[in-house]
């Protein structure tokens, strides 16, 4: 029987890299968004506070954590972005002035990775004659197209995903027994962190266990001590 040719072969490959920009930041945002809204209200009810007055703040964290997390995202991804172009135009620079020396410079790397001189020469050529500041970004300084930052992606996936994570603990304020708020808003956020993390772990094809354990123990954590102290802020006052 004849031997397939490699490319007469079909494999279904399933790769995420090209989700981690925007995953990243839909996983920040939720998690920021659940954490500090749950802490917030934990910290409010533990003080004695009312439900109208838990919830306005709540509301209030929600709609100003989603615009800065937005905004921070952006202004954050967009540093990471001007200095990724900043090395492009420096590497264009170089290659322009001294073409040899880059040439000798990315034979190098591919020795270094365990290809011989001849054909490391062969594909330092092959590569620069096709796209000489491609190869340089993605073997010198290891930028891709997929691992490029995106600004606008980030802040646009943040916000909302913010603005959802923080709805959770809300609406367990308003639902809860006022007697039970306490509780009921720390099992629902935690619960919730739970989820992000799974659902997190699942978008990315990673195991589960690992990020569930992380988020929801740092989440506990927050919520308790933030809920200790407006129980002793409440106690002073």
């Amino acid at each position: 029987m004849p031997r397939a040719h490699y490319s007469e072969v079909h494999y279904p490959e399933v790769h995420t890299v090209s989700r981690t920009g925007w995953l990243r930041a839909a996983v920040l945002g939720a998690n920021d968004g659940i954490i500090s809204t749950a802490s917030l209200v934990l910290g409010v009810a533990a003080a004695g506070i009312g439900r109208p007055e838990i919830l306005l703040a709540g509301l209030a964290a929600l709609v100003a954590g989603a615009l800065s997390m937005a905004a921070g995202e952006y202004v954050s991804v967009s540093s990471q972005s001007d200095a990724e172009q900043a090395d492009l135009a420096r590497e264009r620079h170089e290659q322009a002035e001294h073409p040899e020396f880059e040439f000798e410079e990315l034979v190098g790397i591919y020795i270094g990775r365990g290809l011989d001189r001849p054909t490391a020469v062969a594909v330092a050529r092959q590569l620069m004659d096709h796209d000489a500041l491609g190869a340089h970004a993605r073997d010198e300084l290891g930028l891709t197209h997929t691992a490029a930052a995106r600004p606008l992606q980030a802040a646009v996936t943040s916000a909302p995903s913010f603005a959802v994570g923080a709805a959770l603990p809300l609406v367990a304020v308003m639902l809860a027994p006022l007697q039970a708020l306490v509780p009921v808003v720390a099992a629902v956020s935690l619960l919730s962190l739970v989820l992000l993390g799974a659902l997190g772990a699942r978008a990315g094809k990673a195991p589960i266990l690992k990020p569930v354990v992380r988020i929801t123990l740092w989440g506990a954590l927050a919520m308790a001590l933030t809920a200790a102290f407006g129980k002793l802020a409440g106690t002073v006052v």
